[in-house]
């Protein structure tokens, strides 16, 4: 951030906590926070938390966020913010969105959840201030990155279609245990939504609905072997920006082998509903520990044929690990998370936009290059063409 803001965060756990403390370490100029939850004890952790970890002089003040109505305090806090960061469950998503709305907020959330995402794109077509949407890994960074590779490859083979357009994410451990192979590192709700809700893809280049957790498959990335399968809400708008352009395009989550297999027997007859939802979570933390030590591995392939007919295949593979930023050390999950919410938080303030801003309109390549992601991600360059 450039210039400086009063930004409001909704919710204290983990990715709100990563994007505060960013926030004050890699803006040129600290913000004002506020930390808003439901649990003002929890909201007033926080924002010590944040407070202890900065090297940067710093301004970060704790709220009341109710369940339902509004406070005082916190008419006088959206009142005078400039973004409202939404990190809480993505079922509350079309509430806090409502209440960007309504005091002219910049707005941007993290969820996965298609449904609400729907809802809150409803909501805010005519809003004054702009509202970005499913900005944090997958969906967010992932989408982007896909998208650059899709677009790069049209310009540099002088076509305007592929035959492919892959993009998979996996927050995993650094080790597994049977019978699940997993540990969780992020929110269990969220992992057992994706797992039952279908996902939408596209097949012989038109936008189709698939269930979860059926096209399975192995993948070798930088030597190690994953499972890959498709799960729910991490294609964001792409099945429907690329219609058309791409034969076969989808998300996939990527787990250790035979992480898959359990699941599949912890959800047999559960069906999709909100009701087996929390039932495959029930079961799921019955017996899966939650995990400090954790990795990102995400990838992304383009694939199709230049105007002569040859096949290509390009692709593009990372791994985040932890790192320290101030005097915090932030798991793999939370600041990769929470840097491309900030980036489209920075690029919502400076481009003053007003309504949606989905994935498939965000210029990749500045975004993908830009201070809060290129800590945490690296650069992405454009490949360059083999000279015949």
């Amino acid at each position: 951030m450039k210039k400086h803001y009063n930004i409001i965060i909704a919710g204290a756990g983990g990715i709100a906590q990563a994007a505060g403390l960013l926030l004050m370490e890699w803006s040129e100029v600290p913000p004002t926070v506020f930390i808003g939850n439901r649990t003002l004890s929890k909201a007033l952790k926080v924002a010590r938390w944040i407070e202890d970890g900065t090297t940067k002089p710093c301004t970060v003040k704790a709220f009341h966020l109710p369940v339902e109505g509004l406070t005082e305090e916190m008419k006088e806090i959206l009142g005078q913010g400039d973004m409202l960061l939404d990190c809480l469950p993505g079922s509350l998503a079309p509430k806090i969105a409502g209440l960007a709305k309504d005091f002219h907020l910049h707005y941007a959330n993290l969820t996965e959840y298609v449904a609400e995402t729907i809802e809150i794109t409803a909501l805010a077509k005519d809003a004054p201030t702009g509202f970005i949407l499913q900005t944090g890994l997958a969906p967010g960074y992932i989408n982007i990155l896909a998208n650059l590779l899709f677009q790069q490859f049209c310009s540099d083979f002088e076509v305007d279609n592929a035959d492919k357009l892959e993009f998979k994410v996996g927050a995993l451990t650094s080790h597994a245990i049977a019978p699940h192979y997993y540990g969780f590192t992020w929110s269990p709700v969220g992992v057992a939504t994706e797992y039952l809700k279908d996902t939408l893809v596209l097949r012989d280049f038109k936008k189709t609905r698939l269930p979860s957790l059926s096209e399975r498959a192995a993948i070798i990335i930088d030597g190690i072997t994953y499972e890959e399968d498709l799960t729910s809400g991490g294609a964001a708008d792409l099945p429907d920006a690329l219609a058309k352009k791409v034969g076969i395009l989808d998300y996939k989550t990527l787990r250790y082998p035979g992480h898959y297999a359990w699941v599949e027997e912890q959800r047999s007859g559960l069906g999709n509903t909100p009701e087996a939802i929390t039932a495959l979570q029930h079961k799921m933390e019955a017996v899966i520990p939650h995990i400090e030590d954790d990795k990102i591995v995400l990838y992304a392939a383009v694939e199709g044929r230049d105007n002569e007919g040859t096949l290509y295949r390009r692709e593009i593979a990372k791994q985040i690990q932890p790192q320290r930023v101030g005097r915090h050390q932030l798991r793999a999950i939370q600041i990769a998370t929470a840097a491309p919410l900030l980036q489209s938080a920075q690029l919502m303030l400076e481009s003053l936009s007003s309504g949606v801003v989905l994935q498939s309109q965000i210029d990749p390549q500045p975004f993908l290059n830009g201070n809060f992601i290129v800590p945490v991600y690296g650069k992405v360059l454009a490949p360059q063409k083999s000279l015949e």
